[in-house]
């Protein structure tokens, strides 16, 4: 599972917009986001910053990319003592399931398993 820097680092650059051209559009600090893309910061915590996010990517609310990109910023503030990797990989398959779309039996049992072993 990419990382929320990772993953938003991506879609910038799909679609071909600088870091300049980005933090431009944002308002972000160009050095801070680059920090963070790269992991080096966290991911933004508020609705707004990740909304500008969102929207300078083109990214539609209710896109999968958008909710892909709030849940791995959601994720990415877990503390690191309470993380477990195999947890966290499958979260979201958790977040998928809240919206109402339903996982496959297999993702059903690996969380299943995960939870038992927990």
């Amino acid at each position: 599972m990419a990382s929320f820097g990772e993953y938003a680092r991506n879609l910038r650059l799909e679609r071909r917009i600088t870091l300049r051209e980005f933090c431009r559009t944002t308002g972000l600090d160009p050095s801070n986001w680059s920090k963070t893309e790269r992991g080096l910061h966290p991911a933004p915590r508020t609705k707004e910053v990740l909304n500008s996010v969102a929207e300078a990517l083109g990214l539609g609310n209710d896109s999968e990319e958008y909710l892909t990109l709030k849940e791995l910023a959601a994720v990415s503030h877990i503390p690191s003592e309470l993380v477990d990797s195999n947890l966290v990989n499958r979260l979201p398959i958790f977040f998928r399931t809240i919206r109402g779309e339903k996982p496959t039996t297999r993702e059903l049992r690996e969380i299943v398993k995960i939870l038992r072993e927990s």
